[in-house]
């Protein structure tokens, strides 16, 4: 995938998961992991999304540590 480091196969330390993201907008493709939430899946992110107050469902990668040392997910889809 083009613009973040591929997860360690030997790990489980960064994986794709389900989420809802708190952002306000989706252009962004990085997020802090301060504004995203896991799910346990698709379904269950689709119904805590809430647009409205920019809340979005999405399929992200991550943790994973930025060059500034903070902890980010990376954008898969929107859902």
């Amino acid at each position: 995938m083009r613009g973040f480091v591929p997860p360690d196969p030997e790990t489980n330390v960064s994986a794709e998961s389900y989420a809802v993201v708190y952002m306000p907008g989706r252009r962004r493709k990085r997020f802090p992991a301060s504004c995203v939430t896991l799910m346990p899946s698709a379904a269950e992110a689709r119904e805590q999304r809430d647009e409205t107050n920019k809340r979005y469902a999405a399929r992200v990668l991550g943790p994973s540590k930025s060059s500034e040392g903070q902890m980010i997910f990376y954008l898969v889809e929107w859902l």
